[in-house]
């Protein structure tokens, strides 16, 4: 029985996410972020509930993850204007949040995680779209290349990602809404082979998103 209520759960999950095709973009990546969320909250619900938890496990699975509203394609246009030409790569994720990859060459010197002159500019303009987007919170995530060792990797990168973070405080942003963590050089995006390659991974990414509850 229980096993059924779950099979019928997901597949209905399935139909309502096939409905999306005649959706915008937007409207398109919304419905799945609630849809994978509900299904998975069904799920949950029904394996601790004995079946009983399913309706709760799915409301709950639906409020969870991010929306890309109006209000997120704004602030991700606004982030495109204000980064022109600065290196820094603004795109939106598939969980639906802007993310922000900030290179090494803008931000922070090798070893350090002071923050350069020509990256508080970019934090100033990055800190008033956060004000003027209050419903969004923020990841910030500090990574290095494999220079080095993990007892000096690891804390630099959280370092850099505190940096950030006071910094963007320092302009009025709440630190509650700010969570930070350190990867060290366990996220590579490039190979640690070439010095292009150790500059890509030196870089510290932003992620802003909007929770679904707040819709």
């Amino acid at each position: 029985m229980l096993q059924r209520s779950v099979l019928a759960l997901t597949t209905a999950a399935a139909v309502g996410l096939a409905g999306c095709a005649n959706m915008s973009d937007s409207q398109r990546n919304t419905a799945t972020g609630v849809g994978v969320g509900t299904a998975a909250g069904a799920v949950i619900g029904a394996i601790a509930g004995d079946g009983k938890g399913a309706a709760i496990g799915a409301t709950l699975g639906g409020l969870g993850g991010y929306v890309w509203s109006q209000r997120m394609e704004r602030q991700k246009a606004e982030m495109d204007n204000a980064m022109a030409n600065s290196g820094v790569v603004v795109t939106q994720t598939q969980d639906n949040r802007l993310k922000l990859n900030i290179p090494s060459d803008i931000s922070f010197d090798t070893n350090r995680a002071d923050i350069k002159g020509q990256f508080a500019p970019l934090l100033d303009q990055f800190a008033t779209s956060l004000l003027n987007n209050p419903n969004t919170d923020v990841v910030i995530i500090g990574h290095t290349d494999s220079t080095g060792n993990d007892s000096i990797n690891n804390p630099l990168s959280i370092n850099r990602a505190a940096s950030t973070r006071q910094y963007l405080v320092s302009r009025g942003v709440a630190m509650q809404r700010i969570q930070i963590d350190g990867r060290g050089a366990r996220e590579p995006v490039a190979s640690n082979a070439s010095a292009d390659g150790r500059a890509r991974n030196r870089r510290v990414e932003i992620f802003v998103g909007e929770p679904n509850q707040q819709r």
